[in-house]
């Protein structure tokens, strides 16, 4: 489901160590989705890794499960991904000369190749649904999906204002907010200083949880 795949899509690159994420679509993302970020990036074992089914880079331990702390989602939702759309990940690690690319479509993945770029991952999703029609034709208009795509871009900008985030919808510029370190910057980059200036800010912390609100 779109809403399932937006959100995972930038849980990776916020959880990578990320300080730049790309986003960019086309026809509301029902032809392409791409997400770029300048994180960690994966090794050929992890890319492969990363587009099977119920395969998780949350957990290494049992112990793991009891101190869950990431964006993290539902393991399979990359190999979910590629069974309804051409789907493309390439990727270069930390301190790696080069990476590695593959593509998954209808489900069927291809052999690793070769791909050079900047430490990082890329992720493309291309037409989405097209194996699916029965579930494509519930997409609603390219405006109102891409509206969905912004509202998720949005909400991991305000929870991280020390990431850079850029949205593009075919050749336009929808969101450039660069890294700041004060939430109120970011708030007043997204939503306009006459709404983020008045807001009154609240912080309250104990030995569990911080909670930090406007």
């Amino acid at each position: 489901h779109p809403d399932q795949l937006r959100p995972a899509l930038l849980g990776v690159d916020v959880d990578a160590g990320a300080t730049r994420i790309d986003v960019h679509a086309e026809q509301g993302g029902t032809k392409l989705i791409r997400v770029t970020d300048n994180g960690g990036g994966m090794s050929d074992e992890e890319l492969l890794l990363a587009v099977e089914p119920h395969a998780t880079s949350k957990i290494a331990a049992e112990t793991d499960l009891y101190a869950i702390t990431t964006m993290g989602f539902r393991g399979e939702a990359l190999a979910s991904i590629g069974a309804v759309s051409q789907l493309r990940i390439a990727s270069v690690a930390a301190g790696a000369a080069g990476g590695f690319e593959l593509e998954v479509d209808d489900a069927q993945r291809s052999p690793l190749r070769p791909y050079a770029a900047g430490q990082g991952t890329r992720v493309e999703v291309r037409n989405l649904f097209h194996n699916t029609p029965a579930r494509r034709k519930f997409l609603k208009s390219p405006a109102t999906e891409f509206s969905h795509i912004q509202e998720q871009v949005i909400r991991c900008a305000l929870t991280r204002p020390d990431v850079a985030f850029h949205l593009t919808h075919h050749a336009r510029t929808i969101l450039e907010l660069p890294v700041t370190e004060n939430l109120r910057t970011r708030l007043a980059a997204v939503f306009g200083t006459e709404l983020a200036e008045p807001l009154l800010q609240v912080f309250v912390q104990d030995r569990a949880i911080s909670l930090q609100a406007y």
